[in-house]
């Protein structure tokens, strides 16, 4: 088969494409986006009718997968780390019931929070939820493990988890492709009532059986491909290197390994394996992406004492990426600062794009707010975060998806007033609607802007669920429809929407305002499409 340089996230997508996919089903978010992308605008995917649809949010894509594997079908299902939060109440349930179609679900996790909020490592939620889990080292290591990892998980019987990390998904590297299978037919499980009617006496008996096979998970793992023991002559030190972290201790050894090493890339943890360095090798280092995992369960693995580096003695830093030069301080090389930054170069933080409607809508808020002692504005995730640097300073909290509702309603509930929350189109649909449900039953004093650029801007421009449906949305969840109120921001209509807010905060009531203008990046992509 060919050679193709594929980013981590296409390598998975096409593995997916490649291995008989039915169905991927996602909410984007940075790093993973690009994996539903690259299968949205892939030919094979277009000519089979693969289903490649953006999810409303995280936790409706991991129950719409669970429903195409039900109907025997392979699926993929794909997050950010912070995602699989917001679906962790069907993935902690769907490895108690089981799978029929083979199901993949990608964790893209984000160390050093390039685009996120936390530095989740969801090999937590694995081990959690006790299934087969796969971290690959390289871009061709992600393609074989999905392109194999759909006939596992239809062998096992259960979802697995594919950990993978920012460097991992963003970077290329050459992937050999694997020949195209067929999609699988329509079937069902045989003993379905008995594995997906999660009833307490049924799920007592699944909770056993999961319990059960994870013999059967230890011993693939063991006898896994993906976990290598490397010899070497200095017994000094043994090294565990899991998932991208064996790349950076490669680079530090081009010409092979001093010390053994274990090299993990499939969990649960290979207990043989690691007994074996541990028999040989006086103390041991372990390099992981993220949460020290590995090196937490060392300990209570071998139920021995051993001498153990890594995060949680400080031979590794806590917090952040690894790097190759992290890797080699860790390892005592004597490593060499080749660039350095100039001093005087500052750092840029991000802003709203010139044009962009979330500017005026700032500027009118805050001219109100200035006339108001304790205002506070509450807002979560999504272009609009950015509200909170200079020249705005317009927000005072930001804390996850749909989190600008609830928390405004809670200070509302506290006495706070005006109380106002600031969320975007997207987000709403993802997880504001809920809260904006609770403010109407209880008819909450509050102030909701819904700041509408019809799209998914922050991750590059995908369809926003609630596009030509807000108001409609609104209404029907019970807001008087005399206080949704429609503004277009832009410099002309500048008092008018001052107006607008002024009258609205002081409405003892639920009020919610949808500036609408569509996203100046998704405007210019149009008008160039349109000259070609």
């Amino acid at each position: 088969m060919e050679k193709h340089l594929f980013l981590g996230d296409e390598a998975i997508a096409q593995a997916a494409i490649d291995a008989g996919l039915s169905g991927v089903y996602a909410y984007p978010g940075t790093p993973s986006t690009e994996i539903t992308e690259y299968i949205q605008s892939s030919p094979i995917a277009q000519e089979r009718g693969i289903h490649s649809k953006w999810s409303t949010n995280e936790k409706t894509a991991m129950e719409t997968a669970l429903g195409m594997s039900y109907a025997g079908k392979r699926t993929l299902c794909c997050m950010k780390h912070v995602g699989l939060n917001v679906a962790a109440d069907c993935f902690m349930n769907a490895a108690m019931s089981g799978i029929h179609g083979g199901m993949i679900i990608v964790t893209a996790d984000d160390p050093s929070m390039h685009s996120s909020q936390n530095e989740q490592d969801n090999r937590v939620y694995g081990n959690f939820a006790m299934i087969p889990m796969f971290e690959p080292s390289n871009q061709q290591e992600a393609y074989d493990m999905v392109y194999d990892g759909f006939e596992l998980s239809e062998k096992l019987g259960y979802p697995i988890l594919l950990r993978i990390t920012t460097r991992m998904a963003h970077s290329r590297s050459g992937v050999i492709r694997r020949p195209v299978k067929e999609e699988k037919a329509m079937s069902f499980p045989e003993d379905g009532r008995q594995r997906f009617v999660l009833l307490p006496a049924l799920a007592r008996q699944r909770y056993k059986i999961l319990l059960e096979a994870q013999t059967i998970f230890t011993e693939k793992s063991e006898n896994s491909g993906y976990n290598k023991y490397f010899d070497a002559p200095d017994k000094e030190l043994g090294i565990i290197a899991t998932g991208i972290a064996f790349n950076y201790l490669s680079e530090n050894y081009p010409e092979g390994f001093e010390y053994p090493v274990l090299k993990i890339s499939q969990y649960p943890l290979p207990k043989k394996q690691i007994e074996k360095l541990v028999d040989e090798c006086k103390e041991i280092l372990v390099l992981e992406e993220g949460f020290p995992i590995v090196e937490e369960q060392l300990r209570g693995l071998l139920g021995r004492e051993i001498k153990v580096h890594g995060r949680l003695d400080g031979t590794l830093q806590r917090d952040g990426e690894l790097t190759p030069d992290t890797v080699g301080k860790a390892l005592g090389k004597e490593i060499s600062d080749y660039y350095t930054i100039p001093e005087v170069v500052e750092q840029r933080p991000p802003a709203l794009c010139n044009g962009c409607g979330h500017r005026d809508v700032y500027d009118a808020l805050n001219d109100v707010l200035k006339e108001y002692k304790d205002a506070k504005v509450f807002s979560d995730i999504g272009c609009y975060t950015l509200g909170a640097l200079p020249p705005f300073r317009a927000i005072d909290t930001c804390i996850d998806m749909g989190a600008s509702i609830t928390m405004a309603k809670g200070a509302a509930d506290a006495g706070l007033f005006p109380s106002v929350s600031v969320i975007g189109d997207s987000t709403f649909t993802h997880s504001g609607m809920t809260g904006l449900l609770d403010c109407v039953n209880e008819e909450t004093n509050i102030t909701i802007i819904i700041s509408d650029n019809e799209t998914t801007a922050m991750t590059g421009g995908q369809d926003s669920a609630g596009t030509g449906r807000l108001e409609a949305i609104c209404e029907g969840i019970g807001v008087v429809p005399e206080h949704i109120r429609v503004m277009v921001p832009l410099k002309k209509n500048y008092e008018e929407m001052k107006q607008i807010i002024r009258e609205e905060i002081e409405y003892k009531g639920v009020s919610v305002l949808i500036p609408r203008r569509e996203c100046i990046q998704t405007l210019t992509k149009k008008k160039k499409a349109s000259k070609k």
